[in-house]
């Protein structure tokens, strides 16, 4: 290399450094700077009577009321949408069970930002598409509001950035309401993970695996009115928190470890453009665009202390439905979908599953105490195998109780960002790119999530 070239490669790499930019650029990872206080273990003070209000009450919002009212202590104040029979539809919920009927606001986009000047609510609970979550949950926390919202929290850096110096700032919780961190396995796993079961952990393997081609009938309101339209403009996973959050929890993610860099891939895209061929007119919006996501994403993390975990999303092949879930260590593994477990010294063999009947053993020895606490309560009314019910149980637990939450607005960012960084490096042949440190470097001195207090 002539002297000039070798100088000028030496700058680069330099800048380089400096911004924290990966070899092959991409986002940068530097954080910016604090505008407030760490919320690493952040606990408010008790909350006698949880006070609720709720933006979007379609098909996952009004299963948060519903659910709610099941539980003590909370009172269903105030509900925003831009459909007035659903928000009318959570309100009788609510006077069937016997409470006030909430205030309701809408049906305008914007409507939701009175109802966050009122005094009498905590928490906002935000179940609306996926390019709301960013600004709603920062004008609940900028108006004094504890922001809880549906998965994902945000997909772009910049709007991972906002939400934790948001929460910095205002000294609110800001959580993304990661459900299948609360599943009977998901649990479990996790409580042999503390218990050393599995030994020193090496590798996690997430998904999220779910035909959903369905959704593009819901053309005018629903779900699929808005997310179709994402595969129609973005190529990455968009949707990695479901199989992600557990494995991060496992691995001590911002507690002990960090993501430090990925890559990922996509295939081609395909059925979705098939699906909107065969089942709609061809002048039909969603004959118009083109599906440029591709079918199936494969995304490769690696921690800093040396983990890997591989994410996978597909929300339109024809295949059955999977999160895999599989949690390897130096002395056995567990993998999901479906449920299969070696332990060195508890399985028959190591080089054959532990299934079916085989696994009884396992549940009566290892089942989760948070699991065992609430499952069984009269007042559960399921949700996905129960986890939605145990989820907002232990959020009011931890509120009512002047404890730390479970999910903070780190691992919000950090299990999000996935997404905008698959993004960046499908489009860059697959190179990796730096994950930002959302704690800046909170994560060293912390304790791993237990979920036992």
């Amino acid at each position: 290399m002539k002297r000039r070239e070798f100088l000028k490669a030496a700058g680069a790499a330099a800048v380089a450094s400096q911004l924290n930019i990966g070899g092959g650029g991409g986002p940068s990872a530097r954080a910016p700077k604090a505008q407030g206080k760490s919320m690493a273990g952040y606990a408010d003070k008790p909350m006698e009577t949880v006070r609720v209000g709720f933006i979007g009450v379609g098909a996952r919002g009004s299963g948060h009321v519903s659910q709610m009212l099941q539980l003590q202590g909370v009172e269903v104040k105030a509900i925003a949408d831009l459909y007035t029979d659903w928000a009318e539809r959570s309100a009788k919920r609510c006077t069937d069970s016997g409470r006030e009927k909430p205030t309701i606001y809408g049906p305008g986009k914007d409507s939701y930002k009175a109802m966050l000047q009122r005094d009498d609510i905590d928490i906002v609970v935000i179940a609306t598409p996926w390019e709301e979550h960013v600004r709603m949950a920062v004008d609940a926390m900028n108006n004094g509001k504890h922001a809880f919202t549906e998965v994902p929290a945000a997909y772009t850096v910049e709007d991972c950035w906002k939400l934790v110096d948001t929460s910095e700032k205002t000294q609110r919780h800001c959580m993304m309401m990661e459900n299948v961190n609360y599943g009977r396995e998901e649990l479990m796993c996790l409580n042999m993970v503390r218990l050393g079961v599995f030994g020193e952990l090496l590798h996690g393997e997430a998904a999220y695996i779910h035909d959903l081609r369905g959704q593009m009938n819901e053309v005018e309101r629903g779900t699929g009115s808005w997310r179709t339209v994402h595969y129609q403009k973005r190529n990455g996973n968009l949707y990695p928190t479901h199989g992600l959050g557990p494995v991060a929890h496992y691995m001590d993610i911002n507690r002990g470890d960090r993501f430090d860099h990925m890559s990922s891939v996509g295939s081609n895209s395909r059925v979705r453009a098939i699906y909107a061929k065969e089942h709609f007119p061809a002048d039909h919006k969603w004959n118009k665009a083109p599906f440029v996501c591709g079918d199936i994403n494969t995304s490769i993390i690696r921690t800093v202390r040396g983990k890997t975990v591989m994410v996978q999303w597909d929300e339109q092949l024809p295949r059955p439905y999977t999160r895999h879930n599989l949690i390897q260590g130096t002395k056995g593994v567990w993998a999901g979908f479906p449920n299969r477990c070696v332990v060195q010294g508890e399985s028959r063999s190591t080089d054959s599953w532990d299934q079916a009947g085989d696994l009884q053993k396992f549940f009566d020895k290892y089942d989760h105490p948070l699991y065992k606490r609430v499952a069984n309560d009269p007042a559960n009314q399921g949700g996905h195998g129960g986890m939605d019910f145990v989820m907002l149980w232990r959020i009011v637990y931890c509120l009512r109780n002047g404890l730390p939450l479970d999910q903070d607005v780190y691992d919000a960012a950090a299990w999000s960002v996935v997404t905008p960084l698959s993004e960046w490096s499908v489009a860059n042949r697959g190179q990796s790119v730096d994950v930002p440190d959302f704690t800046r470097g909170a994560w060293e001195k912390r304790g791993p999530v237990t979920l036992d207090s």
